[in-house]
């Protein structure tokens, strides 16, 4: 019997621990994270920028409450700041997203740590899809909380400001619900800065993945080229259209999806049927594909 559960134990410590796929690529998001700590510390910068500067407007605002219509005045600034707050955050974090991903696969070539990644038990798709979801899923999720979270310190400071002055502050919770502006926001960053960004984010792994310098201008050099050359050779700006079109979004609202927060402007049954998304779709899959390979078989520069 003992002889029987030594020989047990010894097989057990001489077998590799199988981990699953999904929790290989949990682990290799945990990486991006730490070894990249700006793609959250930029969105959390810019909200603390925004609210100091909702801290100032308080300030002016305790000196003009005895003003006529300061503060329906200030109700009609505190939406137009929320708006502006999340077209901030989020504006900031797809630029983070741009720039991280024309660095990701080419930065490990630089410095050759690739390497030593390429000796662990990890496939190349697994590495490849933890970086895409890097832009695709965390960053947008990540900035629509940190949008929440600013919205709501906004309007504690709003109501702190007004204590005292003999305005009633709950004024300026009133209007279109929280939760229903939220869940519209939540929409809207999950479509467009998700999937509808998809596309240009697969675009960007790609170039990270063969540039062998610079993958800004390679980036952007093919796009400007196609361009180029489309208006010498017919005096048309067809694949101009086709790029403004995929960084707005459909106009199913009638001022663009990509700037549109409002949630009765979103069903899910007119853009899941916009053809665009799927070509989109289709082409980041292509994208994806080809930088798996590339990273399979790309050296260190």
């Amino acid at each position: 019997m003992n002889a029987q559960s030594d020989a047990m134990l010894q097989s057990a410590a001489t077998e590799p621990a199988v981990i699953s796929q999904t929790r290989r690529i949990y682990w290799l998001v945990q990486r991006e994270l730490w070894e990249n700590r700006w793609l959250y510390i930029a969105p959390l910068a810019a909200a603390v920028v925004f609210l100091f500067g909702i801290l100032i407007s308080m300030i002016l605002l305790r000196r003009g409450l005895g003003v006529p219509g300061a503060i329906s005045d200030k109700h009609g600034m505190l939406t137009d700041h929320n708006e502006f707050a999340a077209a901030l955050i989020m504006g900031i974090a797809f630029i983070v997203g741009i720039f991280y991903s024309l660095d990701c696969l080419y930065g490990e070539r630089r410095d050759r740590s690739i390497l030593f990644w390429k000796s662990l038990p990890v496939s190349d798709l697994e590495t490849v899809l933890s970086k895409l979801i890097i832009p695709v899923v965390f960053l947008p999720v990540f900035s629509f909380l940190v949008t929440i979270v600013t919205q709501l310190l906004m309007l504690l400071l709003s109501s702190i400001a007004l204590i005292g002055s003999g305005v009633n502050e709950a004024m300026l919770w009133k209007g279109p619900s929280f939760l229903h502006v939220s869940l519209g926001l939540l929409y809207h960053i999950l479509t467009i800065h998700g999937l509808w960004y998809a596309p240009v984010y697969g675009w960007l792994l790609l170039v990270s993945a063969w540039s062998p310098r610079a993958p800004f201008i390679w980036a952007a050099l093919p796009p400007f080229v196609v361009w180029g050359v489309e208006k010498i050779a017919f005096n048309t700006s067809y694949f101009l259209g086709v790029l403004s079109y995929r960084l707005n979004g459909p106009d199913l609202s009638g001022m663009g999806l990509a700037h549109n927060f409002k949630m009765e402007e979103f069903t899910p049954v007119t853009f899941f049927f916009v053809p665009g998304l799927w070509i989109g779709l289709g082409l980041a899959v292509i994208f994806i594909t080809a930088a798996v390979r590339l990273r399979r078989y790309r050296g260190p520069i």
